[in-house]
């Protein structure tokens, strides 16, 4: 999972709720900086799998800096998004890129640009497809054209057998006793933050999105033929969907491609300037109309 360097708004940053035709969803807003001009446009960041929108905390101050306004939000059933617990329907790509089409019609800011980090690139690509008018720009990070490698399918159908059989607590604990020493050692995000966050989780939406990790179709082709800009990001190794397919990915996009230094599966939380700045520098690039 992502681990933010904190759960605490920064300076400029407010937590609010973005009241929606589809519901309320839990949103971090970052505002530029004072005196740095006229706002230059709107982001719109999706998070991804088991993740939350403080998964984008460290972005918002440089982005904002940047002339950016910023606006992170928990999607349906996860983290502080209200949905249900025990029924999957309402967790389906298409439902969820629907509330993505809604949150982006609620901010009233025009095309706005739009980023999704892992299962929230396929959850952001899906919307595009739908409708890509609301979109100045689309952002995959660490998002690849189809399904999960192998061996995180299998841990994503770990985790689904557990969420059928254990509660939520359950499942978090044998999460710790399986962490690798390299996690245990990373001690960015207080735990008890993250224990909450997760507890909060729906569990038929990780069920549902999981299964979506696991089976989802290459889509590029239909991408290619629709989308605005599209921006291709990336840490130098990636678990869940190797460099060199993102690589191709960009390529049969015609994206621009951000390779992050020192970053793996998670730029924003790995190295949140120099993602904040390729995102920034893309973004001037393709400026909202």
């Amino acid at each position: 999972m992502s681990r933010p360097p904190t759960f605490t708004p920064p300076p400029g940053t407010r937590a609010q709720r973005l009241v929606t035709a589809r519901g309320e969803f839990a949103a971090l807003v970052g505002e530029p900086e004072p005196g740095s001009g006229p706002v230059r446009g709107t982001a719109l960041l999706l998070p991804g799998f088991t993740g939350s929108k403080e998964d984008f905390i460290a972005l918002h101050a440089p982005l904002g800096a940047a002339g950016y306004r910023t606006v992170a939000v928990d999607g349906r059933g996860q983290y502080q998004s209200a949905g249900p617990e025990d029924d999957e329907s309402p967790y389906a790509q298409g439902e969820l890129a629907r509330d993505v089409l809604a949150q982006a019609a609620a901010l009233d800011a025009g095309p706005v640009h739009l980023l999704g980090h892992s299962l929230g690139g396929l959850i952001a690509r899906a919307a595009v497809l739908i409708d890509p008018a609301p979109f100045a720009t689309l952002t995959l990070m660490a998002s690849g054209p189809g399904p999960v490698t192998e061996p995180q399918q299998q841990r994503v159908k770990l985790l689904q057998d557990a969420l059928t059989a254990l509660d939520m607590a359950q499942v978090w604990e044998a999460i710790q006793a399986l962490e690798t020493p390299e996690d245990v050692v990373d001690v960015r995000g207080d735990e008890e933050d993250l224990r909450r966050r997760w507890m909060a989780h729906s569990p038929a939406q990780l069920i549902a999105t999981g299964r979506q990790l696991c089976t989802e179709p290459d889509r590029v082709a239909e991408l290619a033929a629709v989308a605005p800009p599209v921006h291709v990001v990336s840490g130098e190794r990636d678990d869940a969907w190797p460099v060199p397919q993102l690589d191709a990915m960009a390529a049969r996009l015609d994206a621009a491609r951000s390779l992050i230094a020192g970053a793996e599966h998670s730029p924003n939380t790995d190295r949140p300037l120099e993602t904040a700045a390729a995102l920034a520098a893309f973004w001037d690039r393709h400026p909202a109309s």
